[in-house]
C-alpha cells in the first residue's frame, strides 16, 4: 500500500507555498522497521531523486516487511534552481539540522524534515551526488558498516567526528546518529554525464541494503572488494578557466604527486595552473569528467587515503 503526504512549510512573498512530499509504502510481507530514504538535500544533486523514483517504481510491497518513508526532494526550491544552497537565504540545508521553527527559512525547513521524517524512522539512507559539474562515488561508514558495505560501492569512508571535512555537524544524518538510528550516507553520480548507470547502481544498492536488513526477500549480494578510507582531501583551484582532466577514473588509485588536471584559459589558451595529487596512497572519489568551466575555489577533486 502506498500513499503520499504533503507537508506545508511556509508561504513566500510571491504567494507560492513551500511543501515537502513524503511517500509512505507499507509492506505486506510482515512486520519490520520504518526505513527512511531522502535525496536532494542539496538541490544541485539531482541523481538522488531519480534513484528514489526508479526504486519506488520497481518495488513490490508484497515482498517488503515494515514500511518505507521516501522524501525524494528534501530541498524543493534549491532543487528547482539546481543550487547547492537554498536561494531564499543562501544557506546550506545540510548544516541546519535539527533546525528551528523560528529561524532562517532553511532552519524552518530542517525543523520540518526532522519533525515529519527523521524522527519517525528506524533506519536512514541519505542520497547525495557530485552536483551540477563534478561526479562522485563513495559511501560513508557511520554507525551501520554492514549496510554501508551492502550498498556495493568500491570506496567507503570511515568518517571521524571533529575532523575538518569529515563528519559535519548540522547534517540530517547527525540527527539520526543522536537517536542511534542506523544511517548510511551515499555519494553517487552527478556531473554533466549520463546518470543512467548511477541510477541503476543506486536502485540496486538500496535493494541490497534492504535485503541486508531482512526487510526485502532474498539474500543480499556479496559486495566487491572494498577499500576503506580514513580521510578525504578536497582539492580546489586557485585559477578559473577550463578544467582538463589528466588522472585515472573514479574509484582508481592515484599516484603520489600525479597530475590530476590543468586549468586552461579559454581566452589565451595558456595553462594557468597544474593540479597535482597531494595525497599519498590516494584514491579518486570526486572529479569533473568533462571539460567544465570552473572558478577559483570550486570543488575540483576529492582524493581519499586508506
Amino acid at each position: 500500500m502506498a500513499s503520499l503526504r504533503r507537508v506545508p512549510i511556509a508561504h513566500f512573498a510571491n504567494g507560492m507555498e513551500a511543501a515537502l512530499h513524503i511517500h509512505e509504502i507499507v509492506g505486506t510481507a510482515g512486520d519490520g522497521p520504518t526505513v527512511g530514504i531522502s535525496a536532494a538535500i542539496h538541490g544541485d544533486e539531482q541523481t538522488g531523486p531519480q534513484i528514489v523514483l526508479e526504486f519506488a517504481r520497481q518495488l513490490d510491497p508484497a515482498k517488503l516487511k515494515g514500511r518505507l518513508l521516501l522524501l525524494p526532494v528534501a530541498n524543493p526550491l534549491s532543487f528547482e534552481a539546481r543550487t547547492r544552497h537554498n536561494p531564499v537565504d543562501d544557506l546550506n540545508l545540510n548544516r541546519m539540522f535539527p533546525g528551528a521553527r523560528g529561524g532562517w527559512f532553511s532552519e524552518q525547513l530542517a525543523a520540518a524534515i526532522s519533525r515529519e521524517f527523521l524522527e519517525k524512522i528506524d533506519v536512514f539512507f541519505d542520497i547525495h551526488a557530485g552536483g551540477h559539474q563534478p561526479t562522485v562515488d563513495y559511501i560513508y561508514i557511520r554507525n551501520a558498516e554492514n549496510l554501508s558495505r551492502a550498498f556495493g560501492s568500491k570506496l567507503l569512508y570511515r568518517a571521524k567526528p571533529g575532523v575538518s571535512g569529515t563528519m559535519y555537524e548540522g547534517t540530517a544524518a547527525a540527527v539520526t546518529d543522536k537517536r542511534a538510528v542506523p544511517s548510511v550516507v551515499i555519494e553517487l553520480g552527478g556531473g554533466l554525464v549520463d546518470q543512467a548507470p548511477y541510477v541503476a547502481r543506486g536502485v540496486a544498492g538500496l535493494n541490497n541494503m534492504l535485503r541486508e536488513l531482512k526487510t526485502l526477500d532474498g539474500a543480499p549480494a556479496k559486495p566487491p572488494e572494498q577499500i576503506v578510507m580514513s580521510g578525504i582531501q578536497i582539492i580546489r583551484p586557485t585559477q578559473g578557466g577550463f578544467i582538463e582532466i589528466a588522472h585515472p577514473p573514479l574509484g582508481e588509485r592515484v599516484a603520489d604527486d600525479a597530475l590530476l588536471g590543468r586549468i586552461v584559459s579559454p581566452y589565451t589558451f595558456e595553462t594557468l595552473e597544474e593540479i597535482r595529487n597531494p595525497v599519498k596512497g590516494g584514491w579518486m572519489v570526486l572529479s569533473h569528467l568533462t571539460r567544465n568551466l570552473v572558478q577559483p575555489g570550486d570543488y575540483l577533486f576529492m582524493v581519499g587515503h586508506e
